[in-house]
């Protein structure tokens, strides 16, 4: 299952998504693409009724592939 990460207007991570929801988001307009890789999309409009929590990302330096991991 890959997910995909997504940024809100003001470039704030939000929780990872599904690739079909991040393709959906791009079909509607909803959405463009930030950064191809690692794969992100960021939304054209903020979404202030939704409250959802702020992601913080830490790389791990010592790995031989890179990874993220949640904080």
């Amino acid at each position: 299952m890959t997910k995909v990460l997504i940024l809100d207007a003001n470039q704030q991570p939000l929780y990872p998504v599904r690739i079909s929801r991040a393709r959906l988001l791009l079909s509607q307009g909803k959405a463009t693409v930030f950064q191809r890789y690692p794969f992100t999309i960021i939304l054209k409009e903020s979404l202030s009724r939704l409250k959802l929590e702020q992601l913080g990302f830490k790389i791990h330096p010592a790995v031989k592939t890179t990874k993220l991991s949640r904080v």
